[in-house]
């Protein structure tokens, strides 16, 4: 499982005890992306779309393309632009305007979105990306337990895994869990080194979080219906 640590994290020179690291930076606060280019050992880019949802705002795609341009290649990758609580329909419509190679990119399935659709997606994409949503909003709740089960229950008989390679959002809590979750991010440390009465070392940090591993194989397991349960 590769660890993604989110950005912006300052100082510079807290991040810079990060080097050689895996990191994620966002096209919302992008103000580290060319030092973790420079010194992590690969970086996800990730499009913003939920910093701009959560505050209400728009992207322009074109841009973020153009920015990536320079940046995707090698072990550095990025997230395809999706539409927050969107309908199947228009997350095809942006997946289908990725104008990179499929190596180079990954596309959202959305939990509360119907698990034909994670199947299209793991049928033509190398990589994907689970994004928590709707009843699944909560990583790791009870509901979002059993979602995540049905997904890779279905992505296992399709024979998917242990194949594809799939990325968690804002997942990295889920790291030592029993999903095979090929890498996952978090902002945690960036968020929380400084916290007042309880100052951490962000090396240690990490050094603590890239211990924890995903299983590569998948168990199937029985799904526990419950009232009003997603599509």
């Amino acid at each position: 499982m590769i660890h993604y640590h989110g950005t912006p994290l300052t100082p510079r020179s807290e991040l810079a005890k990060l080097a050689g690291r895996h990191f994620c930076v966002s096209f919302a606060a992008a103000q580290d992306a060319d030092w973790c280019l420079a010194h992590g050992q690969s970086v996800m880019w990730d499009s913003g779309a939920f910093s701009a949802f959560t505050r209400g705002h728009s992207v322009e795609w074109d841009s973020y393309y153009r920015w990536l341009e320079p940046r995707i290649g090698g072990e550095n990758w990025a997230v395809i632009p999706d539409v927050i609580d969107g309908t199947v329909e228009a997350q095809r419509e942006l997946v289908q305007q990725w104008p990179y190679p499929q190596v180079a990119g990954a596309p959202v399935w959305h939990m509360a979105l119907p698990v034909d659709y994670l199947l299209e997606l793991a049928d033509g994409w190398p990589r994907i990306c689970f994004g928590s949503s709707g009843l699944y909003w909560q990583v790791g709740s009870e509901a979002w337990r059993r979602r995540a089960d049905e997904a890779f229950n279905a992505l296992a008989r399709g024979g998917h895994i242990p194949w594809l390679k799939v990325h968690m959002l804002r997942g990295l809590r889920l790291a030592g869990e029993r999903w095979p979750f090929a890498s996952a991010d978090s902002a945690n440390v960036a968020r929380n080194f400084k916290n007042i009465g309880a100052e951490a070392c962000p090396e240690r940090m990490v050094r603590r979080i890239d211990a924890e591993q995903c299983p590569i194989a998948w168990t199937e397991r029985t799904i526990r219906r419950e009232p009003f349960h997603g599509p």
